[in-house]
């Protein structure tokens, strides 16, 4: 690709959007709005299973890979390939914002975020500067430039951590069972703890508008770890930050997706803090997850991942499950209820995929 001005960016981005018909399936799924059949993609597309991502990620860190548009670009488009999915995912990562203006952040192979001097402290917040995403992200924006003029009519999701999840790599300094050190910070210095969050989601709507700006169809809000909160902390400490973030990309018109995991006692507070789409994971069934939210918001998923670890048999047999749980609703994306595992054998996701569209009716 050739570098362009910024005049020459916004008229190929505006030539690129018009080619994602609003009419794709998974775009009028996440209106609720008639279509022929049931939407799929999945999170963690490229999953660490596909051989051919294997062939060209080479090791090291993620952030490299995601700093060299042309292999993000690849990467992103390898499941759309081989599985034929209704949207495709940016090959990124949550903290890709935070690590581009320089806080300190890594991601381990085998182990996910590392911080090299977590978050501790008042002083600590002026390590957080606003994020200039033309300045600070260029190879994201190139990524997403790429794929709309590459994917024609497959939707690009755009994405981007929720400020509780984020905060929660930042104050752990890596992945944490327990949260002991964020949930510390959150109950005995609230006023630090909502600056921090505030922060962060200043950061996501950035990082989110441009993606938006440069073709993405639907953004994806990731709150991976809110699980960890009772109800009454979710509303207190953590639903305003992500209702800035919803609410402050409202404006682009684009489906808004929010997602956690173990999140079935959050589900009513996540969607009010401003989701067009629920992701559902797999510790509730699609149909409670109905009744829990009512028939006008559309639901994201919802297969257990680890059905597909155990062979094609269980994967379609559990795949009809979500299916017929979900009823022909017009309001349902059919998605695992996280990522796609290492150990996945692709064969057996192309005919999760396949049954899906084969079976997946929509009234």
């Amino acid at each position: 690709m050739h570098p362009t001005t910024a005049g020459e960016v916004s008229e190929s981005t505006d030539s690129v959007i018009d080619m994602v018909s609003v009419d794709a399936p998974f775009l009028r799924a996440c209106r609720g709005e008639p279509h022929d059949r049931v939407p799929v993609w999945f999170m963690r597309q490229a999953g660490r299973s596909l051989p051919e991502y294997k062939a060209i990620r080479g090791t090291g860190s993620i952030i490299t890979a995601i700093r060299t548009p042309d292999l993000a670009t690849e990467i992103t488009l390898q499941p759309v390939r081989r599985y034929g999915t209704d949207a495709a995912i940016l090959y990124s990562d949550i903290v890709t914002p935070i690590e581009a203006i320089g806080f300190g952040v890594d991601v381990a192979p085998g182990i996910g975020p590392v911080v090299e001097k977590p978050f501790r402290s008042a002083s600590d917040l002026e390590r957080i500067r606003p994020l200039d995403p033309e300045a600070d992200t260029p190879y994201v924006l190139e990524t997403v430039r790429n794929l709309v003029r590459e994917l024609g009519d497959v939707p690009l999701i755009g994405f981007a951590g929720a400020p509780f999840t984020v905060a929660s790599y930042l104050v752990e300094g890596r992945p944490s069972r327990t949260y002991e050190n964020t949930k510390r910070l959150m109950y005995t210095d609230p006023e630090l703890w909502f600056a921090l969050l505030d922060r962060l989601a200043d950061l996501a709507l950035a990082s989110l508008h441009s993606q938006v700006a440069n073709g993405a169809s639907a953004v994806q809000l990731f709150d991976s770890w809110a699980g960890a909160l009772s109800p009454s902390d979710y509303v207190r400490y953590v639903q305003p930050a992500s209702q800035k973030v919803l609410e402050g990309i409202a404006s682009t018109g684009v489906p808004r997706i929010h997602f956690g995991v173990n999140t079935g006692e959050l589900l009513t507070h996540m969607r009010d803090a401003g989701a067009d789409v629920m992701g559902i994971d797999w510790r509730v069934d699609l149909d409670d997850a109905r009744k829990r939210l009512g028939d006008r918001t559309p639901l994201q998923g919802n297969l257990d991942p680890t059905a597909v670890l155990a062979g094609a048999d269980v994967a379609i047999e559990r795949t009809r499950d979500v299916l017929r749980r979900a009823d022909g609703h017009r309001g349902h994306i059919f998605n695992l209820g996280h990522g796609v595992l290492p150990d996945t054998d692709p064969e057996v996701l192309e005919q999760v995929v396949a049954v899906v569209h084969a079976e997946g009716k929509v009234r």
